[in-house]
């Protein structure tokens, strides 16, 4: 046997060896500070194995010079220590008699020269184990009143911005910081740690000679994520580095959960959604984000605020849900004993402000509508609002494009800007164009030359294969659809799409001269909406109207239309001046100005479902517990299920259709549609394949991400909103009491994207 050394790394994060007879251990080291300081160990013991024994047990022995054994009794038992030259013990061991150990000391001594040197593979820790090693960390800082949960405040004289900004001025000055240790370099007496704080990273050197033996010890047993505080000089390394050189430290927080790991990151999307904090703390980039967000949602209040628009808040809990098109939450005040709405827009209120004389208003605040999640949209979000007496939508567009100019000044520093890889140019001025004249460039079809025929207009709706929703066969209604169907996507530079339908605007004012038309623009940007604006309707008759109009869609099932708000109608009734309104998302906007591609990357708290609730968590427990738990008994008692097929189909033909495993890459709601989500699949292919299914009803697109999915991949591409559906997901349907149910198929995620099923 020549046995090896077996290097390994401590929790501690120190580093220890033992001395193996296969997998026997027979002696085992200290810990040491550096992985370098280990190996020299090593290299001792290797040199000195074979040196003689000072034997405690016999009362004759003299004290030998270094190195040498030291075999003394252990109670009953007995233990050896090997000390080096310079006093340094590296291995020990305890045997259960003087002889067993005189036994072994002889075996590491003929074996050690021999011996390999390895490193031991390391044991990944459970976060759970790495947090009950840093919570007794805790508990014996606390057992010595050193609790760092006690601290109230710390100084802060510079941060690692001003520091490296004004080297200058504070070379071989004395600073003091505050931050969160993110890396470490241990050198034995001499460490170097990265301390993060709210502007960036500085680097700092500690060594043992400066802060002292007592403090460097404790100093050495803190960990990645711990918050500490710097005192000391600021000089550059030898690389030239900006560092500050430590005098004291002191430890005001103790992280009891590990940080991810440095070199993979925070990159789970998920995670970093839920986790936001943590998501801050490893990806600095997320943070600039948020400060361009502030940034420009100042920008948007410095500039209204220099045109004598007045900010006011309206409320959020409101007894109609009115002021836009959408389906709202609803709550219930106890005392009042009435069903409210969380408000959906904060139009109706400031108009009313309007009325009052206030003339020039503004909200910048959150709206809730209890819709779909994608990409694009939040059931929580920020929108500006604003109102100006005697002006119109021409002079709400005005406003909007120097809103955004002075936001993209402000947040980006150019107003030449790249959003998903499209170069956006915001420095000339916006194009301008009518819905109708947007249609006929797209489609080819000028609405125009038959306005207000509604029979023709669900005709060429049909020979275009656009759906047409029940009570909305209007000639104004199926233009819009043809504008989302052929011209949103060819809005690639800012554009003010003019003079919207009335059917789809009931609270704008109808064009002069033109009663199927009104007054109002979107803005769109590489085909999405950014703002919304109209000439506001202040005729009290044609208001009340609509609001009747939208009221019989609400009885018809659209519980997105609006409600009637009389209340609203008689402020009309007093009088409202002629004005201009604009509304703009700002988290679209945000978006746009940091070139990101879903909303839930400049929310800091995006709505997210729950991994799991209460419920759920317990029921696991309770199984996890019960080790002879029956599976879930699932009622099938009342599920209706159409009968077969009597007609038989030939193989040949059943061939024919090319069933493949699918892995769901992206899902998301497409825009304007209630039912259908949009797939993007991997099918083995190399290419991502497009597959819209309208199953939204039963899934948020959210929870499909990931999930293996099978699907008819040979079908023809059928156009669906304006989005080429290439095959078919399958589903499993049923009806329990009339209800429909569906499944999607979704099957072993072991099974490869583009398995063929046979």
């Amino acid at each position: 046997m020549a046995g090896k050394f077996e290097i390994s790394k401590t929790a501690e994060n120190q580093y220890s060896f033992t001395f193996l007879d296969g997998d026997k251990a027979l002696a085992a080291s200290p810990a040491f500070d550096s992985l370098d300081a280990c190996k020299r160990a090593v290299k001792g013991a290797k040199k000195n194995a074979g040196i003689k024994v000072e034997n405690r047990f016999d009362a004759a022995a003299e004290e030998k010079t270094l190195p040498k054994y030291v075999l003394e009794p252990a109670g009953d038992q007995a233990k050896f220590t090997l000390y080096l030259q310079n006093g340094t013990a590296v291995l020990t061991a305890q045997a259960p008699s003087e002889a067993a150990a005189l036994e072994l000391i002889d075996t590491i001594g003929r074996n050690a020269a021999a011996a390999k040197i390895e490193m031991a593979q390391e044991k990944a820790l459970s976060e759970n184990e790495q947090r009950a090693i840093r919570l007794n960390k805790l508990n014996a800082l606390k057992a010595e009143g050193q609790d760092p949960f006690e601290i109230t405040t710390a100084t802060q004289t510079a941060t690692a911005q001003s520091i490296v900004e004004n080297y200058d001025a504070l070379e071989n000055q004395d600073v003091t910081i505050c931050g969160r240790i993110m890396t470490r370099r241990d050198m034995g007496k001499a460490n170097f740690i990265d301390v993060h704080d709210r502007t960036g990273r500085m680097q700092v050197y500690v060594r043992m000679n400066d802060v002292g033996e007592d403090v460097f010890k404790a100093f050495k047993k803190w960990d990645l994520g711990d918050i500490v505080e710097v005192c000391g000089f600021v000089f550059k390394t030898k690389t030239g580095e900006i560092s500050v050189h430590a005098k004291t430290l002191r430890l005001l927080s103790k992280s009891l959960l590990p940080l991810p790991e440095k070199f993979h990151g925070l990159q789970d999307t998920d995670t970093r959604y839920r986790k936001r904090y943590l998501d801050l703390i490893m990806n600095p980039g997320v943070k600039d984000t948020f400060i361009k967000r502030s940034k420009i949602i100042s920008s948007i209040r410095s500039y209204l605020d220099n045109l004598g628009f007045i900010e006011v808040e309206t409320p959020m809990l409101n007894t109609i849900a009115g002021g836009a098109a959408a389906r709202p939450f609803i709550t219930h005040h106890n005392t009042l004993n009435l069903d409210m709405y969380l408000r959906i827009a904060t139009e109706l209120y400031l108009k009313r402000l309007i009325v009052g004389g206030m003339e020039r208003v503004y909200e910048i605040g959150r709206n809730f509508r209890n819709e779909g999640m994608d990409v694009r949209h939040n059931p929580e979000f920020t929108c500006i609002e604003l109102y100006q007496a005697y002006t119109d939508y021409h002079g709400m567009m005005d406003i909007a494009e120097a809103l955004i100019r002075n936001a993209a000044n402000e947040a980006c520093g150019t107003l030449h800007i790249t959003f998903n890889g499209t170069a956006i140019d915001l420095e000339t001025p916006f194009a301008r164009m009518t819905m109708a004249d947007a249609v006929k460039k797209y489609s080819g079809i000028d609405f125009m030359s038959f306005m207000s025929d509604n029979e023709k207009a669900v005709a060429l709706a049909k020979e275009k294969g656009i759906e047409v929703q029940k009570g909305k066969e209007t000639w104004g209604d199926v233009l819009n659809s043809f504008f989302e169907e052929f011209v949103e996507k060819n809005l690639v530079q800012p554009t003010f799409i003019m003079d919207y339908p009335v059917e789809v605007s009931p609270l704008t004012k109808r064009k002069p001269g033109c009663p199927a038309l009104t007054e109002r623009f979107e803005l769109f940007i590489v085909g999405g909406e950014y703002g919304n604006a109209y000439s506001e309707l202040n005729d009290p008759i044609d208001q009340m109207q609509r609001f009747e109009a939208q009221m019989k869609l609400r009885e018809a099932g659209d519980d997105e239309a609006n409600m009637i708000d009389h209340d609203f109608v008689t402020a009309l009734e007093y009088g409202m001046p002629p004005t201009g309104g604009l509304g703009i998302g700002i988290d679209r906007l945000v978006m746009l100005l940091t070139d990101s591609y879903s909303i839930r990357d400049v929310l800091l708290f995006p709505t997210m479902k729950p991994i799991n609730d209460g419920k759920k968590d317990n029921d696991a427990a309770k199984a996890s517990d019960a080790p002879n738990a029956e599976p879930e008994k699932i009622d099938f008692s009342k599920v209706e299920i159409e009968p077969l097929f009597k007609d038989f189909v030939d193989f040949e033909t059943f061939s024919k259709s090319d069933f493949r495993a699918v892995k769901v890459l992206a899902c998301e709601a497409v825009p304007k549609s209630k039912k259908l989500l949009k797939f993007t699949l991997d099918d083995g292919s190399g290419e991502n394949r497009t597959i819209l299914s309208g199953i939204h009803a039963y899934y948020e697109p959210e929870e499909l991400v990931g999930k293996t999915c099978i699907a008819i991949t040979n079908l023809p591409p059928r156009p669906m909103m304006g989005i080429d559906s290439c095959g078919m997901l399958i589903s499993a349907v049923h009806h329990e009491e009339g209800e429909e149910k569906l499944h999607l198929l979704m099957v072993d995620d072991h099974i490869p994207a583009g398995a063929k099923l046979y």
